[in-house]
């Protein structure tokens, strides 16, 4: 059985980091230019190098996105750009417009990926894009499990899905709703993300209906925890998870718990078995309700919300331990959300798994017995009898 790759995303080097050392077999992410993540932090052509030389000596890869629609103006500075990415060992280029794919060609060495924005949902559109040296598809977010499997089976190329994260309203990429309300273009890095916006409803006649609740055009998330199985008996070679502009609580949580599913299954298929307690833990560091969408055939009006939807922020995450000395049994926690004293938590970590906790010592930094932590940041000190590991998280117990 084909272990497929697990792949995350990354809005800056400090996620990079995280990513691989919670588990991603690569990681991709946006450079300084010609990405569709304008509002993220992105990397400089220095942290590219940085991310190259921590990836490979780590054993892992790392790919950038050069999915933006291009202008003329821009195709001279491409070149350059694509020859530096080269230069500094990134493994593949993302992409979505043709004239990159033939300045990639030209130029270059690197490996092509085509992006989801182009909306490959045939094998006939696989087959066309692989004469042009593109190594890899990574499919529209609308493709079903029947159609993945037809693909792969009429084509002899890599096939990359997203199991995890956000969905577009649209077919990804063929969006104009952001740049006609608020002149911020999607396909230039700028969606403003208007499907989640609230809307009046209006009748035939323009009067507005009064409903429930506002109405809205916003997708439910992606989630593919239990059919992972599925598609890596499908013969999927990569395994996609959305979120550049997530949190290192978020990008931990959800590669540790695919990481665990695909490791359980590829070792001991036989006697795997579906764990509903890690969908659980993938529901409560969301804050949208996530489903399979398109996979198992399901288009129906399940897959969005219609009527308004709450998104509460994410408080789970408490803290990320520092450090740990075995004599004393403290573990330093530096604080992202209040805890206190008596709260059961949990503890994990790509070393140390999960290990429950109920808080009966907090101490600050002056040594003193306290009850509560709810300053950002705080740094303290809480007894843990088992031992934990350097950048373990803490969240809430549920």
């Amino acid at each position: 059985m084909r272990k497929p790759e697990l792949l995350a995303p990354a809005g800056d080097l400090e996620r990079l980091k995280w990513a691989i050392n919670y588990g991603a077999d690569a990681v991709y992410f946006g450079g300084p230019a010609f990405g569709l993540r304008a509002n993220a932090a992105n990397f400089s052509m220095e942290d590219i190098k940085e991310a190259s030389s921590f990836a490979h000596d780590r054993k892992k890869r790392i790919y950038v996105t050069v999915n933006i629609s291009l202008h003329n103006k821009e195709l001279d500075d491409l070149i350059n750009y694509l020859k530096n990415l080269e230069k500094y060992g990134v493994d593949a280029v993302i992409v979505s417009d043709p004239a990159v794919i033939n300045l990639v060609n030209k130029y270059t060495n690197l490996e092509i990926h085509l992006s989801t924005q182009q909306s490959t949902i045939n094998y006939e559109a696989v087959n066309f894009w692989k004469k042009h040296n593109v190594t890899r598809i990574v499919l529209a977010r609308e493709a079903s499990g029947k159609e993945i499997k037809e693909i792969i089976a009429k084509t002899s190329i890599e096939v990359e899905c997203f199991i995890h994260g956000a969905m577009c309203s649209a077919y990804s990429g063929r969006c104009v709703l952001s740049n006609f309300l608020t002149a911020r273009d999607a396909n230039r890095g700028g969606c403003a993300q208007i499907c989640r916006w609230d809307f009046d409803l209006l009748d035939k006649n323009k009067n507005k209906l009064i409903g429930e609740k506002p109405f809205t055009l916003s997708s439910k998330d992606l989630s593919m925890l239990e059919y992972i199985p599925e598609m890596i008996d499908a013969g999927i070679t990569s395994f996609k998870i959305e979120g550049r502009m997530r949190s290192i609580y978020y990008i931990a949580t959800v590669l540790s718990v695919y990481r665990k599913v695909i490791d359980d299954f590829c070792t001991d298929s036989l006697n795997y078995a579906y764990d509903e307690n890690l969908q659980k833990i993938l529901d409560n560091c969301s804050n949208r309700d996530s489903i399979p969408q398109f996979f198992n055939g399901d288009f129906s009006e399940k897959c969005q919300y219609y009527n308004g939807r709450e998104e509460v922020s994410n408080q789970d995450f408490l803290g990320v331990i520092l450090s740990y000395d075995e004599k004393t049994k403290l573990a330093k926690v530096e604080q992202r959300n209040h805890f206190k004293k008596f709260d059961i938590v949990e503890i994990f970590g790509p070393l140390t798994g999960i290990k429950e906790l109920v808080i009966k010592e907090i101490y600050d930094e002056d040594n003193n017995l306290i009850d509560i932590v709810n300053h950002p940041q705080q740094i303290v000190y809480i007894k843990m009898d088992e031992k934990v590991n350097v950048f373990d998280l803490m969240r809430i117990k549920k």
